[in-house]
């Protein structure tokens, strides 16, 4: 049976979210809508979901904290799309600095979240053109770490796992790709998100910046991504091809 995307709506406003879930409903996605932050996560509990559209501006547990939440835990790879009131570019750099992987501003058309909605699980499900990753997986190794792009897990040198968003994998597979390599802001965009890609100018830099921040990079002296003024960034160490994963 062909797989019909779930799409979960919170939204405190009963109205938006109703005629969202109707309209995507209509153009073949399945739907699900909830009001806030304890009916998302009970849903949750039971029930995947392929990419959550998640207001910002809602009484109780906002759409940022709801955001951080579900990157820190089992949800982190599932894709965020966040809505907001304010066309205020603040709540969109802090949206993306928690984990979101779009943004749109209230009001919408809905035929605009649906085009967005459609480029994002796009971007989820492609690893960048260049990329290719044999049936098994590898193991990357660099530094201290060690990237597993079967399980798409961060592994330190004690084993611990470190999680990583589906933006965020897809920025260190590129930077893996391509090491000792300056890469400018509309390469990393355009391996990253593909034609899709909103050009928005700091959105890449925001992710450095949250791939830093797992890598233990100290972003004033980074030892692994490193800022070339006026150009873009490099990756800065060797890469070695381990082997297959398990």
């Amino acid at each position: 049976m062909e797989h019909v995307d779930h799409i979960l709506i919170v939204d405190d406003d009963r109205e938006i979210r109703e005629l969202v879930g109707n309209y995507l409903k209509k153009n073949g996605l399945r739907t699900t809508v909830v009001a806030d932050g304890r009916q998302m996560r009970a849903f949750l509990e039971t029930t995947p979901v392929d990419l959550i559209v998640l207001d910002i501006m809602m009484p109780g547990d906002d759409g940022l904290l709801l955001c951080r939440e579900l990157r820190a835990g089992k949800h982190k790879a599932t894709p965020v799309l966040m809505l907001t009131a304010r066309n205020d570019e603040t709540d969109r750099i802090i949206g993306l600095e928690m984990g979101a992987d779009d943004y749109l501003v209230k009001p919408f058309a809905a035929r605009e979240l649906l085009a967005r909605i459609n480029a994002v699980l796009r971007r989820t499900r492609m690893l960048p053109p260049n990329l290719v990753v044999t049936e098994s997986g590898r193991l990357l190794a660099f530094g201290r770490w060690r990237l597993d792009t079967s399980a798409r897990h961060l592994l330190d040198t004690d084993g611990t796992m470190v999680a990583l968003s589906g933006a965020e994998y897809r920025l260190l597979r590129v930077f893996l790709d391509h090491p000792q390599r300056v890469l400018n802001r509309d390469q990393l965009l355009n391996l990253t998100q593909g034609r899709d890609a909103d050009l928005f100018d700091r959105s890449i830099d925001l992710l450095v910046s949250r791939l830093r921040q797992r890598l233990l990079d100290d972003a004033r002296e980074p030892a692994y991504i490193k800022t070339v003024r006026s150009e873009g960034y490099v990756f800065s160490l060797p890469v070695e091809i381990l082997g297959d994963s398990v």
